[in-house]
């Protein structure tokens, strides 16, 4: 493995992730949630259309409508990623990898690496599924891939799951815990965040929380349904959340460097 480490490391992480069904289970569920959410958010939409306000109707974002599942699917994708990195921690396997692989910046590497690409690949065929099934039950008020900037935000679905799951592996190699992490990143995301965004003197704070800012690359329309458009653009909203994401994984790498296993 001195030789030649990080392919060595890559066969590892792949291994460990492929043989414990936990996290593929929570990709399957991440994908399934927010498929199945948004396809029936979807058509309740198109039969309710109708009741919606003149403003509401004129800010109508049909792509936006398809990724209304992501909110509670981004959860399973937390779930992953803290688990990739946590249940080292809780089976004490952690000590056997460092053993193994003991430049620990590789050894983080090669994790990250191994479960952003399977997330963003999850994340990506969510992002498509989604959108396409969406789009038929919304019938008449449906819109196509090839119109403006629908493409970027299918797309950007999958890159904000991988997000999420890179997020939260950051947050467990800081806090070597999955039971903690998950304690504080499930109600973040599920809870906080979402009540510090609707409300009015905190909206300004939340929306450079890392799923406000980074949700904006699903939009198509700015003030969908009729809501406050964010300070920034689809992809500066996204920048915004990989800033988050490089802090939470540096700080997981100073924890990982300078802590005993």
């Amino acid at each position: 493995m001195a030789a030649s480490p990080v392919p060595a490391v890559l066969r590892s992480e792949w291994t460990k992730i492929r043989t414990v069904s936990s996290t593929t289970w929570t990709l399957i569920s991440a994908l399934v949630v927010t498929v199945a959410l948004g396809a029936a958010l979807s058509a309740v939409v198109n039969a309710q259309f109708g009741d919606l306000g003149p403003a509401e109707r004129a800010t109508f974002d049909p792509t936006y409508t398809s990724f209304s599942g992501m909110v509670l699917g981004q959860l399973a994708m937390v779930v992953f990623g803290v688990l990739v990195v946590g249940s080292e921690y809780s089976s004490g396997m952690i000590r056997t990898s460092l053993a193994a692989v003991p430049r620990r910046g590789v050894f983080l590497f090669g994790k990250v690496l191994v479960a952003g690409v399977l997330a963003l690949v999850t994340g990506l065929v969510t992002g498509f599924l989604a959108f396409f099934l969406g789009q038929a039950l919304l019938g008449s008020h449906r819109t196509g891939i090839g119109e403006p900037d629908v493409l970027r935000a299918v797309i950007g679905s999958g890159l904000y799951m991988a997000l999420i799951a890179l997020f939260s592996m950051g947050v467990a190699a800081m806090l070597r815990s999955s039971m903690l992490s998950l304690g504080i990143l499930m109600p973040f995301f599920f809870l906080v965040s979402q009540i510090l965004a609707a409300v009015p003197g905190t909206r300004t704070v939340a929306r450079y929380f890392p799923d406000q800012a980074g949700r904006q690359i699903m939009q198509v329309v700015p003030d969908a349904l009729n809501s406050t458009p964010a300070p920034y653009g689809p992809w500066q909203g996204l920048g915004i959340m990989v800033l988050w994401v490089a802090a939470a994984l540096l700080g997981g790498y100073a924890v990982l460097r300078h802590r005993d296993a």
